[in-house]
């Protein structure tokens, strides 16, 4: 069965619409849904067998992967990394942003993630991403999709991405054109803060 391919306003969310995507989520599903930088697909941290399926269509081992978490808040953020004072004052000026922080992982990293020693933590300044994240009431597992294009690194075409994926994933948002640039991901393991990824967001101390 296609995946459901589903227009959203991407400035002001219908909360029926947020709601039969947080649905989908709370059923093991996976969602293809705008960032404020590149289109992402992810699912519900909490389920084991939906973070499985989202490291298959990636064609990685879930304890491989290089998944972030997608946060509404800077609340979420202690539940699953050890933060340094430091490391928090520089995410609240950034976030929400085009930033993804690694950080050192805590033990309350799902089990199916269990064996990283880090994790990406991800805020996007986009309604859509952080409506469904607030509604759902605990962060999501995010991945950047690809382009096989050698032209074109990230997809920006909803259309397209649904074309790709309608029978990988079950609903694909339309929020609109995304970005071709990534987020910029910065190391805050230590207060070096090291930047990994040149992307989206403009990085100064």
């Amino acid at each position: 069965m296609p995946a459901e391919f589903l227009k959203i306003h991407p400035q002001t969310p219908e909360p029926r619409k947020i709601q039969q995507v947080i649905n989908i989520l709370r059923d093991g599903g996976i969602v293809i849904y705008p960032t404020d930088t590149v289109y992402a697909m992810g699912c519900d941290i909490h389920n084991a067998r939906a973070v499985e399926r989202l490291a298959r269509i990636k064609g990685i081992k879930p304890q491989k992967n290089d998944f972030s978490f997608i946060c509404f808040d800077l609340s979420h953020i202690a539940d699953y990394a050890r933060v340094s004072n430091n490391a928090f004052k520089l995410m609240k000026r950034l976030l929400p942003g085009p930033f993804t922080f690694v950080l050192e992982a805590s033990n309350r990293v799902p089990k199916v993630l269990a064996n990283r020693k880090t994790v990406g933590i991800r805020i996007p300044d986009h309604p859509i991403t952080r409506q469904i994240v607030y509604e759902l009431d605990h962060p999501i597992i995010t991945t950047s999709i690809k382009d096989e294009d050698d032209f074109m690194e990230y997809p920006t075409d909803p259309e397209i991405i649904f074309e790709r994926f309608q029978h990988q994933v079950d609903i694909v948002i339309d929020g609109g054109f995304g970005g071709l640039i990534p987020s910029t991901v910065i190391d805050a393991t230590n207060d070096d803060f090291e930047v990994i990824r040149e992307g989206a967001g403009e990085f100064t101390i």
